[in-house]
């Protein structure tokens, strides 16, 4: 499987879950938008600060 599971840095530098089993990463104008693999999406005004793939992790931050 090649999905990922998202994660949200916060002000203390903890790790927040934002969705689990994302196949898609989108860049839009408004931040990003992710969707896994129940075709759940969420869009969040955010960066991607570190993909780690081989570990399925995306960490995000705004």
């Amino acid at each position: 499987m090649c999905e990922a599971n998202v994660y949200m840095i916060d002000s203390e530098g903890n790790e927040i879950l934002i969705l689990e089993s994302v196949d898609k990463v989108i860049p839009t104008n408004e931040g990003l938008l992710l969707e896994n693999i129940f075709s759940q999406r969420k869009l969040v005004k955010a960066r991607i600060k570190e993909m780690a793939l081989v570990d399925h992790r995306i960490i995000i931050e705004e």
